[in-house]
């Protein structure tokens, strides 16, 4: 069964005509999202408060490759879309292709758009296409040491740790390392 909350941009334009018609606030974030920790959900909260209605996008995998390296994203979009789409304070989840979400805002222009207190005013993309349309441009406070990209250096130097010591060969890798568990 289709998830209704997981719509595609050409799905949106028309609930977002209506949603204006019925002046109802919709809010918009964005991100890869490819490991959802304490600092998402704040920030989902956060922008949920800030109106009616949340469309949050996702970057599409190969976007995120190209962002973030070949070994990213750490779950596939299709993953993604549905952890998301449970997450009670999003009403509609949507993916972008292109390395920013420049298009998708400008197609479905949020009455507030919503990023991390770690971007910049000026480094936000879609401000101008949100504020020339009426809009308003929030940032929430970022929550140190809440990023995806420090959580999976963690989780890769804590497994080599332990692996160097349930072996008893600090810094060997691979099949030789493997061997001392025999």
């Amino acid at each position: 069964m289709r998830n209704p909350k997981i719509r595609s941009l050409a799905d949106l334009v028309p609930i977002r005509a209506r949603l204006r018609r019925s002046g109802r606030t919709v809010v918009f974030t964005n991100g890869c999202f490819d490991l959802v920790h304490g600092g998402h959900i704040g920030l989902f909260r956060r922008a949920k408060r800030l109106g009616d209605v949340l469309i949050v996008a996702l970057n599409s995998d190969a976007s995120i490759r190209r962002l973030k390296g070949p070994s990213r994203p750490v779950f596939p979009l299709r993953e993604r879309c549905e952890i998301l789409a449970a997450i009670s304070d999003i009403d509609y989840v949507t993916w972008f292709t292109e390395d920013t979400p420049r298009e998708i805002i400008a197609g479905l222009l949020p009455d507030v758009l919503v990023k991390g207190g770690d971007w910049g005013p000026g480094e936000i993309v879609g401000r101008a296409e949100v504020e020339a349309a009426g809009g308003k441009v929030v940032r929430v406070p970022y929550i140190k040491g809440h990023s995806s990209t420090e959580i999976v250096g963690k989780i890769l130097a804590d497994f080599g740790a332990a692996c160097a010591v349930r072996t008893g060969r600090r810094g060997q890798r691979g099949p030789a390392a493997r061997q001392g568990r025999r």
